[in-house]
């Protein structure tokens, strides 16, 4: 149920898509939230992090090369954004199958694979989801973006200053002072991020094929 609950939320990240409207200069080197370390390169999505070997600057598509550096910055933040959602994701169809039904569990009522669990919620827990997911987006939004002005066509703009994904939560006080420690910090939830996105989705293909939960063929001798 923890599954399909943190994978809907990836319907409210529409911060990928590019302003039909606006110019579109040609693409500069960005000045990075941090000095570009070992694990980065100046040449490769404006020096910002995110590289290891032995991918290095993968592109196979050249979307960096066409993009402008407030296209770099909306797809970082969409990557960062998602990613987070998918490692959400990935410990709740454990998590969710884990406890199906048991008391735990709306009492009972939820069973089955975890792409099911979210068709069986009362219609309650649909506003409460709908509320959540507003008040979190109206948060990143005023963090990050630009208020869109129709008079001068500014759509999808994020702020000068703001690093993508840094939108101040930080209760347990991880987040390095020093430029590197951060840098690699930012490297490791990315690689991380990218990993549970194609979990999720592997998850959701298998499940979607044989009906089975995740824990269940774990657990099958066949």
């Amino acid at each position: 149920m923890l599954s399909t609950i943190t994978l809907l939320t990836t319907l409210s990240v529409a911060s990928a898509f590019d302003n039909p409207f606006a110019a579109k200069p040609k693409a500069a080197p960005l000045p990075p939230a941090t000095p570009v370390s070992q694990f980065s390169d100046p040449a490769f999505a404006g020096g910002l992090p995110g590289q290891l070997a032995p991918a290095g600057a993968f592109d196979p598509f050249g979307f960096t090369e066409k993009a402008t550096p407030n296209d770099l910055l909306r797809y970082r933040e969409a990557e960062v954004t998602h990613g987070r959602v998918a490692m959400l994701a990935t410990i709740g169809f454990l998590a969710g199958e884990a406890v199906e039904g048991s008391s735990f569990l709306f009492d009972a009522q939820i069973t089955g694979p975890a792409i099911t669990h979210l068709a069986q919620v009362p219609p309650v827990f649909w506003t409460l989801l709908a509320v959540g997911i507003g008040a979190s987006e109206q948060v990143r939004a005023e963090t990050g973006w630009v208020a869109p002005k129709l008079e001068n066509k500014v759509w999808w703009q994020l702020q000068d200053d703001y690093a993508a994904g840094d939108i101040g939560f930080d209760p347990l006080g991880l987040k390095p002072e020093d430029p590197a420690e951060l840098e690699e910090m930012i490297t490791k939830e990315l690689q991380h991020g990218r990993l549970a996105m194609l979990a999720a989705a592997g998850m959701c293909a298998q499940e979607l094929v044989d009906g089975k939960g995740i824990i269940e063929h774990f657990t099958s001798s066949a």
